[in-house]
């Protein structure tokens, strides 16, 4: 019994020291398995929610595409993460989906 607040403070040093550690190593190692899956074209977030597709890569920077004729240079790591494309038929205005017409039946009627 005299050897249980040692132990309660070895256990709370696992828990302060040791499990955020592993946490933030595998956070790094998903980022820089991001890093190396970003290609020209890949539709991406930034960490100030910022949605562009990559136009091109450098060592340490990347540009994005905002609009069409837009470019910005950020941080590669910036980069939050990939998103995926947003293909006819999500029912969002402007998409090509046949009855998309802004929420309206395809006939103009309301």
């Amino acid at each position: 019994m005299e050897y249980f607040p040692l132990i309660m403070l070895a256990l709370l040093a696992v828990l302060l020291f040791v499990l955020p550690a592993r946490q933030r190593k595998a956070m790094a190692a998903r980022a820089q398995a991001l890093q190396e899956s970003l290609t020209v074209g890949t539709p991406v977030m930034t960490t100030s929610g910022i949605h562009g597709t990559v136009a091109a890569l450098h060592e340490t920077t990347a540009d994005l595409e905002l609009a069409p004729g837009v470019v910005v240079t950020f941080a590669r790591q910036a980069i939050l993460e990939i998103r995926q494309p947003a293909g006819p038929g999500t029912g969002l205005p402007g998409d090509d989906a046949p009855g998309s017409a802004g929420g309206r039946p395809a006939d103009g009627t309301r």
